[in-house]
């Protein structure tokens, strides 16, 4: 990250008075941060939403009569929230939030620096707990440069995956936001499945289109080895691949529970990400750690490109960034061999089809 993040700067820094629906959304911010229970998340992000869809009359009767808690969906602890705002003040629980904010890991500094952007993040046009506006707004916040949109292709229905037209439909929302964010650039990607012969789950004309295509796995995990190494490679050296996702698809720990690694052969993978000019993603959502250590260690050995991503699907969760970029360093990584430390540029030059 190009600027400081969290409670050093960034995040939650400003002394100007908070808006109350913009301290609701920053508890969330920093509940999700902290992997807090998805509960106490939505209570938050449920109640911001709710009072940002007030007009402005009815907002400013209920600061008037601290009659927030009549408002549908806030409770008791969001109605003393959004009363200190109106008030002018720094809610108590969002100082407290703020000041017991620490830095997620010690250690990946350098790489940190040297991040320019995140290449894997969803929104609400999937399964995103939180709209695509305020992903990008949050993480310009934090520093990043730019920020790649890469919701789900069509075949992963359960996170509502995007058909072409609705594909085509959020492109024109970015291009609205890449006018209002400049200098910010938000990267039109996406998260495409790798389908089980080796396919990708969109249109190929569509895909040439987009900035950033990171391809994933995400069905017939358990296949064996052969069947599973030809059709990741077969994804590898589509021209229109750019970042391989969560390698193994391993859960190690959350609410999802765990998952044991896909089997292939990391060396046939890796040696086609290589050949075929394809980033390693180093998946930084704590229940992934993607790749694991000695599969890091050997797509380093063997030359790879990387790209420390955060899958992120909730504001909070762009700050998971710092758990991938501590993996990086403590492998000996050189962050010029990670390209979202790249300026936008030369990284979508690398992409191919991007805007230049």
């Amino acid at each position: 990250m190009r600027a400081a993040s969290g409670a050093e700067g960034g995040i939650g820094s400003t002394s100007a008075p908070l808006d109350p629906v913009a301290a609701l959304r920053e508890i969330g911010f920093w509940l999700e941060r902290s992997r807090a229970d998805t509960f106490r998340v939505k209570a938050y992000r449920g109640a911001a939403d709710a009072v940002a869809a007030l007009d402005q009359e009815s907002r400013a009767g209920h600061a008037r009569d601290g009659s927030w808690s009549k408002v549908a969906g806030v409770g008791p602890k969001t109605a003393l929230v959004l009363s200190q705002a109106a008030a002018g003040q720094v809610p108590d629980y969002l100082q407290q939030l703020r000041e017991a904010a620490e830095p997620l890991t010690p250690g990946g500094l350098e790489v940190r620096v040297a991040v320019r952007g995140d290449l894997h993040v969803h929104s609400t046009w999937s399964d995103g707990g939180s709209p695509l506006e305020e992903m990008m707004s949050t993480a310009q916040r934090l520093g990043h440069e730019y920020c790649a949109i890469t919701d789900h292709s069509p075949r992963l229905k359960v996170a509502r995956g995007l058909s072409a037209d609705r594909l085509r439909e959020q492109m024109t929302v970015v291009e609205g936001l890449n006018a209002t964010m400049a200098p910010f650039r938000v990267l039109q990607g996406i998260e495409v499945d790798i389908l089980d012969d080796g396919g990708l789950d969109q249109e190929d004309a569509l895909l040439a289109r987009l900035d950033v295509v990171v391809a994933s796995v995400h069905s017939k995990l358990r296949s064996d080895s052969e069947t599973m190494t030809h059709r990741m490679v077969r994804a590898i050296a589509n021209p229109r691949t750019n970042v391989l996702g969560h390698c193994t698809g391993r859960l190690v720990e959350g609410e999802r529970g765990t998952r044991p690694e896909s089997v292939f052969d990391a060396e046939v993978v890796f040696e086609a990400c290589r050949t075929f000019d394809v980033a390693v993603e180093i998946n930084s959502r704590p229940e992934r750690r993607d790749p694991p250590s000695r599969l890091l260690a050997l797509a380093i050995e063997m030359g790879c490109l990387f790209s420390v991503d955060t899958d992120a699907h909730a504001p909070g969760q762009l700050e998971f960034q710092a758990y991938g970029c501590a993996r990086a360093e403590e492998a000996g990584l050189d962050p010029d061999r990670i390209v979202n430390t790249w300026p936008a540029d030369r990284l979508l030059d690398w992409c191919g089809g991007g805007q230049a």
